[in-house]
């Protein structure tokens, strides 16, 4: 494997760790701006919608240099907007912050995939951006336990001005190890948006914010959760973020393993598991051995759906699936939004820093109820009668129902 992939990985391991680090954070941010635990949420929202619209836009931006300078770019907003969090006179300063590095998030998994399939032989393109993506499970086994360790030992500030300094490496490597790759054909973006008429692709990306949203409804407030409700001290939540990373890796490698063999079989049963084990979470949250095995069973579970969905949007998308994934992406992340926001509004409201699993266990009920449905339209449009209607010409079928 080239040291290209080295670079890309390193990336990918200072996004993820920027990502998810505030979960353990939002206590010591709170306290530090003097503002609610659910307005610090908005940190994981603003970034979540950063990502939402940066990844289309970025995507397709992406589009008019070449390869190489764009993940550079990415990478040179990643720095910028980690520096900004880090050195934040003000809530609202570091919100921005938090915004302008979430505009580096999607483009950059999309943009770094190509590049990585590119840098090797055919037959090793799935092992080279497997690596790639490598940096971003690490990510959360390794940078957000040590991120939020080091957080509430030296300061969260501390945590972002490291991160920003994991941007500057990767910076570095992808300047001097990534090979320039000749400049994109220009995007049809006409025939890319065509997709979006496709009900399935609309399906499968609404899968995604309300599968993957059930996660962020619990796991944004954690901190929290675990400290004044199972009784965990502050310097626990580290090792828990180490049980969701690893459930995390764990589920990746399962959902990806059975997603090519029965797609939606596994999203029945990952959806339908995770609204279960989200609903038990407000229960198990009191307990500090049951609310371990609970956080470690939600990474596991939400992210063995990550593999089948976005592979059945790719599947539906069909002949333009590379802005399709990037909105994905960016789905994933309105989910993280939207459940981080209902998160809070619901704590807001008097009910406990256990009320967020009820949402997330809604939201994952939702995702389950649209796969149901999705399967059904699908074979529908599958039946004899569809096939021989699809090979009428429209005309003689708007006759006949005339």
């Amino acid at each position: 494997m080239p040291l290209a992939l080295l670079a890309l990985a390193i990336g990918a391991f200072g996004i993820g760790t920027t990502e998810f680090v505030i979960m353990g954070l939002l206590p010591e941010v709170a306290i530090d701006f003097g503002v609610s635990i659910p307005t610090a949420g908005f940190l994981v929202t603003g970034y979540a919608l950063g990502v939402m619209f940066g990844a289309p836009l970025m995507t397709v931006l992406g589009t008019k240099i070449s390869r190489k300078r764009m993940l550079m770019v990415l990478m040179g907003l990643f720095i910028i907007g980690n520096l900004l969090s880090a050195l934040a006179p003000a809530f609202s300063v570091m919100l921005v912050g938090r915004v302008v590095a979430s505009l580096a998030h999607g483009a950059f998994f999309g943009i770094g995939s190509v590049v990585a399939a590119e840098l090797v032989a055919p037959d090793k393109k799935a092992g080279a951006i497997a690596m790639m993506f490598t940096g971003l499970t690490v990510a959360n086994v390794v940078g957000v336990p040590l991120g939020t360790l080091v957080g509430q030992s030296l300061g969260w500030r501390v945590t972002f001005t490291i991160v920003a300094a994991l941007g500057v490496l990767g910076l570095a490597g992808i300047a001097k190890l990534v090979p320039e790759v000749p400049k994109p054909e220009g995007v049809h973006l006409g025939h890319e948006l065509a997709a979006f008429k496709n009900v399935q692709v609309l399906l499968a990306m609404a899968m995604t914010v309300l599968g993957f949203g059930g996660v962020f409804a619990a796991i944004t407030y954690i901190a929290p959760m675990m400290t004044h409700v199972a009784g965990f001290a502050e310097g626990s939540v580290t090792w828990l973020l180490v049980l969701f990373g690893l459930g995390m890796v764990g589920g990746n490698l399962v959902g990806g393993k059975f997603a090519d063999r029965a797609l939606m079989p596994m999203l029945y049963v990952s959806l339908g598991a995770l609204a279960v084990v989200l609903a038990l979470f407000t229960l198990t949250a009191h307990d500090k051995i049951l609310s371990a095995v609970s956080i470690a069973l939600i990474g596991a579970l939400g992210f063995a759906t990550v593999p089948p969905l976005q592979k059945r949007v790719l599947d539906q998308a069909h002949g333009a699936p590379t802005l399709a994934s990037a909105v994905n992406i960016g789905a994933f992340n309105l989910g993280n939004a939207l459940s981080a926001w209902l998160g809070g509004v619901v704590i807001a409201a008097g009910l406990g820093y256990t009320a967020p699993n009820w949402v997330g266990a809604i939201l994952a009920a939702a995702a389950l109820l649209l796969a149901v449905v999705s399967a059904a339209l699908e074979r529908r449009d599958s039946t004899p009668s569809a096939v021989v209607a699809a090979g009428v010409p429209a005309e003689e079928r708007a006759a006949v129902h005339r």
